[in-house]
């Protein structure tokens, strides 16, 4: 009996501490991207090759977050990217539980088909997609608003609409979405059948107070790529008043000063962009990992 129970410490102790690598891995690039946020730049180089680059040890202060106002319109950047995010995820929600309710809990012809065909879209990448899509918005009908009366003008480039509209269906999260549903049991909606609902009634009053995990964790995964999103912003607007976060990098890069390129700023520029989504996700950790947990179980 001792020999095991030594031999189960042995695994517990050996587990922990190889949970306690992996999260120093994770943890160790963000340590230094907070903590060099407050360093200057010849600190940083200085730093690199001892444990001080993770320690706010030296020459520290705020000035390089005062700085950001003065190179890049953070507040308008912080606006565009929250507004188009939260547009995103709302509609999102509704539109991707929407459909997988109808494939989780309706009974049709060619639900497997349908099924199939999201699947398959997941392994496309986005950038093969891009170029085609950006033929499509340029071409696409808009109700202007900028001359303060409506006006029907032809083409989405420079707008809100061209940054929320296209991402708002998502494969994955219906795919999550069918999965979780899928995990409640038929017998709830039946006996709301018999009560006289519809399937609205029952996709509202029953399996959408059942399914907070997978909310949450659909809102998660949704958010980061709209958050972090680069390419398609840089692709569809050159306006700086409609520009999210992420583009803001650049500005780091072409507006240069003497000095170079200000890494203490760029460091606190992406810690102000990662913020929000540590946020998310610590508010929303356990709801993540029980939505994954019953997804994978009935999946």
């Amino acid at each position: 009996m001792t020999t095991i129970k030594a031999r189960r410490a042995l695994t517990r102790t050996a587990f922990y501490a190889a949970g306690a690598l992996f999260s120093l891995a994770f943890l160790l690039p963000m340590m230094f991207m907070i903590v060099s946020s407050f360093k200057g730049k010849l600190q940083i180089f200085e730093d690199l090759e001892s444990v001080r680059a993770f320690l706010p040890v030296g020459d520290v202060g705020p000035d390089n977050y005062e700085g950001l106002f003065g190179r890049v319109p953070l507040a308008r950047f912080y606006a565009n990217s929250l507004l188009i995010s939260i547009l995103v995820v709302g509609l999102g929600l509704v539109v991707n539980s929407l459909a997988a309710f109808g494939i989780a809990r309706m009974r049709w012809r060619g639900q497997g088909i349908v099924m199939g065909v999201l699947i398959a879209t997941l392994i496309v990448p986005f950038e093969t997609l891009a170029l085609p899509l950006l033929y499509w918005v340029n071409n696409l009908p808009y109700l202007s608003f900028a001359t303060g009366t409506p006006e029907l003008t032809t083409g989405w480039i420079n707008t809100y609409a061209v940054q929320i509209v296209p991402f708002i269906a998502n494969a994955f999260s219906i795919f999550l979405f069918v999965q979780f549903f899928k995990s409640i049991p038929r017998q709830l909606d039946e006996a709301a059948f018999i009560d006289g609902a519809g399937f609205l009634t029952v996709y509202r009053r029953i399996v959408v107070p059942l399914s907070g995990p997978a909310f949450a964790t659909s809102a998660i995964l949704t958010f980061l790529p709209i958050w972090n999103s680069y390419l398609w912003p840089t692709m569809v607007v050159q306006e700086e008043a409609l520009r999210p976060l992420p583009v803001g990098l650049d500005y780091f890069f072409q507006t240069n000063t003497a000095e170079g390129v200000p890494w203490g700023q760029i460091m606190g520029y992406t810690t102000l962009v990662t913020l929000p989504i540590m946020v998310l996700f610590v508010i929303f950790q356990r709801s993540f990992v029980a939505s994954v947990a019953n997804s994978g179980i009935k999946g």
